[in-house]
């Protein structure tokens, strides 16, 4: 991990994320790149009205030193800190700095639920989860630490899950994490018997990692939403971090159906990473 990311809006969740990334940036010995997106109107980015131009130029400059004075923080000091400020419209266009900067990851701050999808309904957050090709950590408080021990990473266990689970799984290897695999069996016309999840996740690891190491790390819960299942599991074993796969711009991933990868993310009190598929 050399490049993380952090796009903040001054909000004191933005400030949690930033935290967060200053933390990790501390320990993988990163570049931290703080972003802040200012949301101009085509308008006032096209116009060639003088006027236009000198309000456009005004707002630029004062986000600059706004942007300045949130990140004068003395624990960002001793971090390779580079701050850049775009003058895009939607938050979606994260991927394409974190792709002009070759970052590794993304770090972001979220309300959580509250009675408000702030994830991944409607909000920039969701823009950058749906548009990342790499990982997005979405924080919602203050953590103490980013040791991410235990981690939960939530799997269908299907082949078009196989990309996003190596890549998780060398990030977690990096970061010495306990990695607990799960699938949630449901009371409906998705129960499978444990022959059926048996063939399923052999199949899956022979592919994904070329033999059955990894065989002892994979957990069967039965509960009545994925999400409870999930949720459920990550507390009895005292993870750190819960991971998600998501199908990005196509909408949820095929074992996240529905709104299951916003409850999850809304409702975890644990900090939850995305991988695209």
């Amino acid at each position: 991990m050399k490049k993380i990311i952090v796009p903040v809006d001054f909000s004191d969740h933005s400030e949690y994320a930033m935290k967060a990334a200053a933390k990790l940036a501390k320990k993988f010995n990163a570049e931290l790149l703080i972003l802040h997106m200012l949301e101009m109107s085509d308008i006032m980015l096209t116009a060639s009205d003088g006027l236009q131009n000198e309000k456009a130029l005004y707002f630029f400059k004062l986000a600059e030193q706004k942007f300045e004075a949130f990140i004068n923080k003395d624990y960002l000091k001793d971090i390779n800190v580079t701050a850049i400020v775009k003058h895009f419209k939607v938050f979606s266009e994260v991927n394409d700095v974190a792709k002009k900067h070759h970052a590794d990851i993304i770090v972001m701050g979220s309300h959580g639920a509250s009675g408000v999808k702030e994830f991944l309904v409607g909000s920039n957050t969701e823009r950058v989860v749906r548009h990342s090709e790499i990982p997005v950590l979405v924080v919602k408080k203050d953590l103490l630490a980013v040791n991410f021990d235990v981690v939960v990473y939530a799997c269908d266990f299907q082949e078009e899950s196989i990309a996003s689970f190596i890549k998780a799984t060398k990030l977690f290897e990096k970061m010495k994490a306990k990695m607990y695999l799960v699938h949630v069996n449901l009371p409906n016309d998705r129960f499978k018997s444990t022959v059926e999840i048996e063939r399923i996740v052999n199949s899956f690891l022979k592919k994904a990692d070329g033999d059955l190491q990894r065989l002892d790390s994979v957990n069967y819960v039965s509960d009545y939403t994925v999400e409870e299942g999930i949720l459920n599991f990550a507390n009895n074993v005292g993870a750190d971090l819960i991971a998600i796969s998501t199908h990005g711009k196509k909408g949820i991933a095929h074992f996240f159906e529905g709104s299951i990868s916003e409850d999850v993310a809304n409702h975890a009190t644990l900090p939850v990473i995305t991988f695209k598929i």
